[in-house]
């Protein structure tokens, strides 16, 4: 990306005000709160993109629990509407990995560590998710790590 990914948010924050397109709007003025909250006035005045690309992971994640919840109660409209924000805030985040990715990094993780049961997970997953780099979500690198543990 030429721009930083602050910018880039403004500028199709902008588009989708101009374009009436209300889920992206709502979702990108969400983001932009949720970034300056963070960069709060006498912390950090600029965030690093690291740390734009990990508040972005949070807001996607709060969306995909808050779906997961609305559909336990049978309030599909709501979850559709969480997991069309989450796809919007997903746009600007990298790649992830895919599960054979996520195995391979986390057999080579166990065999280091020397991991024999579910009892090692916590320092096989302490382990795994630095070398992640953000690209894998955490659940389903528990549940790759649980399975080759378990």
């Amino acid at each position: 990306m030429t721009q930083k990914l602050t910018e880039q948010i403004e500028s199709d924050l902008k588009q989708a005000m101009l374009a009436r397109n209300e889920v992206v709007k709502m979702t990108l003025r969400a983001v932009k709160t949720a970034l300056t909250t963070v960069a709060k006035p006498g912390t950090i005045h600029e965030l690093a993109e690291a740390d734009v690309i990990a508040v972005m992971r949070s807001e996607a994640k709060r969306r995909r629990d808050s779906a997961e919840e609305f559909l336990k109660v049978g309030a599909q409209e709501r979850a559709d509407a969480e997991l069309a924000e989450r796809e919007v805030i997903e746009r600007y985040l990298p790649a992830q990995m895919d599960e054979a990715t996520i195995e391979a990094l986390a057999r080579t993780v166990i065999a280091e560590i020397g991991a024999t049961s579910v009892k090692e997970m916590g320092k096989v997953m302490a382990a795994l998710m630095p070398r992640t780099g953000g690209q894998a979500d955490g659940k389903a690198v528990n549940a790759v790590v649980k399975r080759l543990l378990g």
